[in-house]
């Protein structure tokens, strides 16, 4: 443990007092959630109010709407989302009065460290489902593990979990290189793709920042056997790997046509059998994953196949919402053109006679870097919503717009607010229609607007 944590580890401790800015945030909610169960004093600050911050409110947790620099009064020391800069008047504040700003990831980074099994699971894409994965499967098995996951499952009623038990699992995000403050036991990696090019400079970046990720590991590394960006990134490390190919050590065997049956062999023996609720072939990799983190830590094949029997999928993640007009209502957080091919490729398995994809980019320099890659994606649906671009941490310095995907994609449609889109949906929607809200900001609420 260096300096640093050690410093904070002194801190996470009953009694004390903590302030979260940024606290709204789906790894920041946990993380003052979590705290607050350990005994600190817990006090937090966010942009905007929202269910997060209400939900916050109601655990008993102060949270203050704004930032401004008398929010941190009282605090012992300070723990920051990544989109909390220096130039935030909390953190500024903090500074002056010589009171320590700590990441959130240096944050899980120590609660972690009293764990036995510190389970983290990383990769470009299939991060929150994985997670939620293999928290159905420790349940299962009755491990009660302390959990945070970057989105709500139905099965905890929440994004996190505080255990009994000697394990914790934890969704671990590249972005910034936070997941380089964890101390996993088992490192798990789904994937590496070129993202979040507002920090890394391209493939090679990201690569080498989940090398390093895996040589954190104390114990196994379970990566994509599958994905050659994988495979360079980890060249020359000891890794065991999974995949459909038949090299991998957690293999699957008998496939079925739409995915969502099949064997697992591990090292070539039957370790269980799969009957998902979930579709498509992405998500037989996030399965995929999920049994091999169980195999690596022991846990029993049939437990593996009861936990995810009853997995029917994140929060966000291909979720039904409702029917409008006899148009199927789903919802997903693909923000990657990866993540679009692999929700459109599922829909595509669907029962359907239309796929209506209404897309929301997030993040300007995103757009910008795979602009092409969307353009391919936004092809494929019969018909295509673009809603404006969701800035999130960034202003547009890159000059970009969903009108620019909208001249590169014959017959879709802009709308600039999500009411119009709201309205151009229930416009168009008919029986037999499958119709997608796609992105990681709020182009969900267009669709809870229809249904409304």
């Amino acid at each position: 443990m260096n300096h640093r944590s050690q410093e904070l580890k002194n801190f996470l401790t009953p009694g004390r007092r903590v302030h979260l800015v940024g606290i709204g945030g789906v790894s920041m909610r946990p993380l003052g959630l979590v705290l607050k169960g350990m005994g600190l004093t817990v006090t937090g600050s966010d942009m905007n109010s929202s269910v997060s911050t209400d939900e916050l409110i109601a655990k008993g947790i102060e949270v203050r709407i704004g930032h401004s620099a008398e929010n941190i009064l009282g605090a012992e020391c300070v723990i920051r989302t990544a989109a909390a800069h220096n130039d935030n008047p909390e953190i500024a504040a903090a500074r002056v009065s010589g009171i320590p700003v700590f990441e959130r990831a240096e944050a899980w980074g120590v609660i972690m460290c009293s764990y036995k099994n510190a389970i983290c699971i990383s990769g470009t894409h299939g991060k929150t489902t994985t997670t939620s994965m293999v928290t159905h499967i420790l349940m299962e098995a009755n491990w009660d593990p302390t959990v945070m996951i970057g989105g709500d499952l139905p099965l905890l009623h929440a994004g996190h979990r505080v255990g009994e038990g000697d394990s914790i699992v934890l969704e671990s995000c590249e972005y910034c290189d936070s997941f380089l403050n964890f101390s996993p036991t088992l490192a798990v990696i789904l994937n590496v793709e070129a993202d979040h090019l507002d920090y890394f400079k391209d493939l090679a970046d990201v690569q080498k920042s989940f090398r390093a990720f895996a040589q954190l590991a104390s114990s196994a590394v379970l990566a994509n056997g599958d994905d050659l960006h994988t495979a360079q990134a980890l060249r020359g490390l000891n890794y065991v790997t999974f995949g459909m190919g038949e090299r991998n050590r957690v293999r699957a065997v008998n496939m079925c046509p739409d995915w969502r049956s099949f064997d697992v062999y591990c090292d070539d023996v039957f370790y269980c059998h799969l009957a998902l609720e979930v579709i498509g072939r992405h998500n037989a990799m996030n399965a995929l994953a999920a049994a091999g983190t169980a195999w690596l830590l022991g846990i029993p094949g049939e437990d593996v196949t009861h936990g995810l029997a009853q997995f029917h999928g994140a929060r966000r993640r291909m979720e039904y919402k409702g029917e409008y007009n006899g148009a199927q209502i789903y919802d997903d957080y693909a923000h990657h053109p990866d993540e679009l091919a692999a929700t459109i490729e599922a829909v595509r398995t669907m029962p359907c006679q239309r796929m209506v994809v209404a897309f929301q980019p997030h993040t300007y320099t995103r757009t910008k870097a795979l602009f092409e890659d969307f353009v391919r994606e936004l092809r494929k649906p019969d018909v295509v919503v673009l809603a404006e671009i969701y800035a999130a941490r960034e202003r547009n310095t890159v000059g970009i717009s969903s009108r620019d995907l909208l001249a590169q994609v014959e017959g879709a449609v802009y709308c600039e607010t999500l009411p119009q889109v709201t309205a151009y949906l229930k416009k168009i929607a008919q029986p037999g229609d499958v119709i997608l809200t796609v992105g990681a900001g709020d182009i969900y609420r267009a669709g809870e607007a229809m249904l409304k």
